[in-house]
């Protein structure tokens, strides 16, 4: 774990660093103002690992102080890390046209005289810091406040006529923890309780800490109640505080059907459907005997029957593909959240979100309904969603 939290600094450094050195470079604030910028700066960089290292120490408010100050700068500053970037790109850019054309006489030897270029830069690093605080408060306030319910059809081949109309409510991503508390959990459940859904799928990552920090925040969820039931299967966050057995109890208790890799049958009319789930594919390294098997959750399924599987991460729909998979319905990804993670997350897991065809299996992954790290959404709302299955030929 002091690996990690190296490794984390590490990279942080480098996002604030190059940030406040490109950016104060060219405000040239008056002194002492660069020096207390910088100090400001130092003290952001801290913020996210010191809430990380100190939860659970001193009075509940610090905490909350410190996580709240210093995940809404970590915001800012990747949005400023990569609107820095392009700045800076741009500038090299108009350098080296202005080069180019003095040198091809199209223009005057001297493109800009250093006033100029003064200004292009105050004015730039400005335009970057306003932008990137306009987002960060935009991105906040929808991903607290925007919470949309997305329907959507899934086509089913030689899906039973009893189940044709099924509907499908799937959460995911919660993520209650450090900035996520009750209320949000609350808007949540409602929103998944007004759909009136037959079946509710919950597919992981619900928490971010232990159960005796969070019992009260996932109360809520208790209330979910569906005809064919509320089926879970676990998220890699489940596994990170350290109990994910007494997560998994809970969720018992809750009134959840928690699949580890094992499924359940539910009948409709004489006509069969099979809801399976699998651990998290990084279970196996967590707990002993937790690895993500697909196989096991589906041995003895009914033959013939239509399979639906509840796996967090797409990642697990090669072989879902090749066990027969009807619908595969995973998280994770929250959609990328906010740029530039929506470019990178598609490097690591084959979709980032909605619904796609992978061989005979649909898989629909999920934006989610909460969010992770800096509390913020830019153009990736977040959401519950209402699956209908559909008959289709063969």
């Amino acid at each position: 774990m002091t690996v990690f939290f190296a490794v984390v600094l590490s990279v942080l450094a480098i996002v604030y660093g190059y940030t406040g050195w490109r950016l104060l470079g060219a405000l040239r604030l008056p002194h002492p103002w660069t020096g207390v910028a910088w100090v400001l700066l130092a003290v952001l960089l801290l913020l996210p690992v010191l809430a990380l290292r100190l939860r659970g120490l001193g009075p509940h408010w610090l905490q909350q102080a410190l996580v709240w100050v210093g995940y809404l700068g970590l915001g800012f500053f990747v949005l400023a890390f990569f609107l820095t970037l392009g700045r800076d790109l741009v500038l090299l850019a108009v350098r080296a046209v202005a080069g180019l054309a003095a040198y091809a006489g199209w223009g005057p030897a001297e493109p800009l005289d250093p006033a100029r270029r003064e200004v292009l830069r105050r004015g730039s690093a400005l335009a970057v810091l306003a932008l990137s605080a306009g987002a960060s408060t935009w991105g906040w306030w929808a991903a607290r406040h925007r919470l949309r319910v997305i329907p959507v059809d899934v086509p089913i081949a030689d899906l039973p006529a009893a189940f044709d109309g099924l509907r499908i409510a799937q959460i995911t991503d919660l993520h209650a923890g450090m900035t996520i508390g009750r209320e949000l959990v609350e808007r949540v459940a409602a929103a998944t309780e007004a759909l009136g859904a037959d079946l509710i799928a919950v597919t992981g990552d619900l928490i971010d800490g232990p159960v005796a920090d969070l019992r009260d925040a996932v109360a809520p969820l208790a209330r979910l109640r569906a005809p064919y039931g509320v089926f879970f299967c676990s998220g890699n966050h489940e596994y990170y505080n350290g109990d994910p057995l007494g997560w998994f109890e809970l969720y018992r208790q809750m009134g959840f059907t928690v699949l580890l890799n094992e499924h359940r049958v539910i009948s409709r009319n004489g006509a069969q459907l099979v809801v399976a789930g699998v651990t998290d594919l990084s279970a196996g390294g967590m707990i002993p005997g937790g690895a993500s098997d697909i196989g096991s959750a589906l041995a003895g399924a009914p033959a013939g029957a239509v399979r639906l599987l509840l796996a967090h991460q797409p990642l697990s729909v090669d072989a879902a593909s090749k066990a027969g998979v009807a619908l595969q319905l995973s998280g994770h990804t929250h959609g990328g959240q906010f740029v530039p993670w929506t470019w990178f997350v598609p490097l690591q897991q084959p979709y980032l979100a909605g619904l796609h065809r992978h061989g005979s299996t649909w898989i629909y992954v999920s934006r989610g309904a909460g969010y992770w790290g800096p509390p913020l959404r830019l153009g990736v709302p977040a959401e519950v969603t209402l699956l209908t299955l559909r008959s289709a030929p063969a």
